[in-house]
């Protein structure tokens, strides 16, 4: 997630500079007094002209010399070393929890027994699959069409889910409610399209998919032919459920995936399931009022069990038995884990699965991420940090807000309703101001299996016990030590945990092209979420509504259409292009965020001279430098290509180059001649905020 700039930049200059000369040996070394540099010198690959490949210019020798871990898929030199750090030190806290829980620190027992019970491989190994054999005896309680829905809300109760989700959320259109939420899902695969593409790599995987749920029946009981035979019922019923699913770049239209139906009107969507049983199963019968994300997906749930007879009974028990092994491989023995990981692997290309503390950290902080957040925030961003960081967002919204003032294609009633918004946004910062309690949560060292499924019906109850009452403005959907951020549009809000607030990204005594380049883009990346292709649909309340009048709403997809053919033109592996308008949210936040986090710099040097590195640089290309070296990375093909089917965020290449190329103020800072690589001029400069 990255960010955003000022107001709308002046066109390229007419003139053809020289571009700037690049130094062909650089030293490390920090500014004057001890402060941070903004850069890796030793990064850059000065055999690379900026103007041509600024990706390349910045990075290429730190992914020459850094080699992606054998149990990563990609490997990002700021994402992915902070994470690195982040976790190590959670692994300190639960390994001291499991030898010593200290005094008065909420759920350090708790934390310890979670982690100990996960690292205990011997009772893992020990307990084999009888785990699931309670899982396994209520599948054998379908019989029909209201057995089924029983069963499937026994299993959504713990947090697994085929067939659908079901959650809770806030109403589109009337954010102070909290409604049920029906979702497409049910699928073994990560996304529709790998289960009715013809080309040769989905075919290809779809084998393998095949034979990873036949060795995964096998290990789960059923015989070799049994097993065989069952995965191919299990991909021709997934098969029909990815036909009757919303693509991804559908599923990001809020108005696509809104249809608020009270219960009524959902039992005449899809009248031949047992939704009172389900309801009941979950033990939230009293839920009348949902929003049915997906209705021509839930008029299929209706036919499915309308059609549960003979067979057809058999084949979802199938089905269902898939799931719950699917869910649960990562908490059974070693045989388990390691067919879970062979398929992953096909999809992401990493070699090596990761070490099993790794995965126990993962585990308990998926699990019981705040309790675990309150000791590693103590350690992490002091009040002058968090101060600080205040600091560079209200910067960053101001030059937002000087955007919106001078924006020559909105109109007066449009900037009115988007400044009222833009003073609406609340931000977080750090950490939450009230902790999530776990009070009732079961943990013990003698089971991690159950330790987990206790934990997913925990937080499946917490989720669903939000619904008919008032909206918590309190609540974090990250967890603290998280190296990322996001900004929420029903909420219109603003959130950057303590994990990103470090180095590379932030850190208080380091050059302010630093922190302006790297964590100030976060900000203005969120903060042009507000305003992106969906984002723009809500209003200050949270609320999806029409605020823009219809002119500048034609105006504002024209612009963005220009963004869309820009990525759809990025070749990421083989033959495999970016899908502009899949990722269209996230390129117009990095492109708006770029501007804003760039303005504020601006905004922030005049009437003083401020520090910077030891090099060759101005601090406006260290700005930039510090951008894109954020993004330094290497990335395995197999996991570019899951990346640029599933995922919103474009390959971080084309997060540097993408913008940085329709940015003046990046042509300037290296005196890019127009018709370099790195400048798009005229109609293909694309420009929103």
């Amino acid at each position: 997630m990255m960010a955003c700039g000022g107001g709308e930049s002046a066109a390229p200059p007419t003139a053809q500079p020289t571009p700037a000369p690049i130094p062909q040996k650089v030293e490390p070394g920090a500014p004057a007094g001890g402060a941070l540099a903004a850069i890796d010198p030793q990064a850059i690959d000065t055999g690379v002209q900026p103007c041509d490949d600024f990706y390349q210019f910045a990075c290429g020798s730190w992914i020459k010399n850094t080699p992606i871990p054998d149990d990563q898929a990609m490997w990002l030199r700021s994402f992915d070393v902070i994470f690195e750090s982040n976790e190590k030190l959670l692994r300190e806290i639960l390994e001291r929890d499991a030898k010593s829980p200290p005094e008065g620190e909420p759920y350090a027992k708790q934390l310890g027994d979670f982690y100990a019970s996960c690292m205990d491989e011997k009772a893992i190994e020990g307990s084999g699959d009888k785990a699931l054999a309670p899982l396994f005896a209520k599948l054998d309680g379908v019989k029909d069409a209201n057995s089924f829905a029983r069963v499937l809300a026994e299993l959504h109760a713990t947090g697994q889910s085929p067939l659908f989700r079901f959650s809770s959320g806030q109403d589109f259109k009337d954010a102070t409610q909290v409604i049920g939420m029906l979702d497409q899902g049910g699928l073994g695969m990560p996304d529709r399209d790998y289960y009715v593409k013809e080309d040769a790599k989905s075919k290809e995987l779809r084998d393998k998919y095949e034979a990873h749920v036949a060795e995964m029946l096998r290990l789960g009981g059923e015989k070799p032919d049994a097993a065989k035979a069952g995965a191919k019922v299990v991909l021709r019923l997934e098969t029909s459920l990815a036909k009757a699913s919303m693509t991804n770049v559908e599923l990001r239209d809020p108005h696509k995936v809104y249809h608020r139906l009270e219960l009524a009107g959902l039992k005449k969507l899809a009248p031949d399931f047992g939704w009172d049983t389900y309801l009941k199963g979950l033990g939230f019968s009293g839920i009348t009022a949902l929003n049915v994300a997906q209705p021509d997906f839930f008029k299929l749930v209706g036919q499915v069990a309308k059609g549960l007879r003979g067979n057809a009974i058999a084949d979802w028990k199938i089905y269902l038995r898939w799931h719950v092994l699917h869910a649960n491989a990562t908490l059974l023995p070693t045989r388990f884990v390691d067919e879970d990981f062979k398929f992953h692997s096909a999809l992401t290309g990493a070699p090596k699965i990761l070490p099993k503390w790794k995965r126990c950290v993962r585990a308990v902080d998926a699990s019981m991420g705040e309790a675990l957040a309150q000791p590693f925030v103590k350690t992490r961003l002091g009040a002058q940090g968090k101060a600080q960081a205040l600091e560079l967002i209200g910067g960053i919204e101001d030059a937002m807000k000087s955007n919106l003032e001078t924006l020559s294609w909105m109109d007066d009633p449009t900037r009115k309703k988007a400044l009222e918004k833009l003073m609406a946004i609340n931000n977080k910062i750090a950490y939450p101001d009230v902790w999530r309690k776990y009070d009732g949560l079961e943990v013990s060292r003698d089971s991690y299996f159950d330790n987990s499924l206790h934990a997913d019906a925990f937080e499946v109850k917490r989720q669903l016990s939000k619904i008919g009452k008032p909206v918590d403005k309190k609540e974090w959907q990250m967890t603290p030590p998280t190296v990322n951020a996001y900004y929420d549009p029903s909420l219109n809000e603003m959130v950057f945990p303590a994990g990103i607030l470090t180095y590379p990204f932030f850190a208080s005594n380091a050059v302010p092209a630093l922190n302006y380049g790297a964590i100030g883009m976060v900000m203005g990346h969120e903060l042009t979420h507000g305003f992106d292709d969906e984002g723009r649909q809500f209003d200050a309340k949270g609320n999806l509504s029409e605020w823009w009048t219809p002119q500048v709403g034609k105006e504002f997809e024209r612009r963005a259409a220009c963004v869309v053919s820009q990525f759809d033109d990025y070749v990421a592996v083989d033959d495999l292009h970016v899908n502009g308008k899949l990722t269209l949210g996230e390129n117009l936040a990095d492109l708006g965020g770029l501007k804003l986090s760039y303005a504020a710099f601006q905004n922030m040097k005049k009437g003083r001279t401020i520090a910077h590195g030891p090099y060759a640089y101005t601090p406006e290309q260290e700005f930039f430098l510090s951008y894109a070296q954020s993004w330094c990375g290497s990335i395995r093909k197999e996991m570019v290509r899951l990346q640029v089917q599933t995922n919103p965020h474009s390959p971080a290449k084309f997060r540097v180059n993408g913008p940085l190329s329709n940015l003046p103020d990046f042509a300037r800072a290296f005196s890019c001649r127009e018709g370099s690589a790195m400048v798009r001029a005229g109609t293909k400069r694309c420009e929103v905020w």
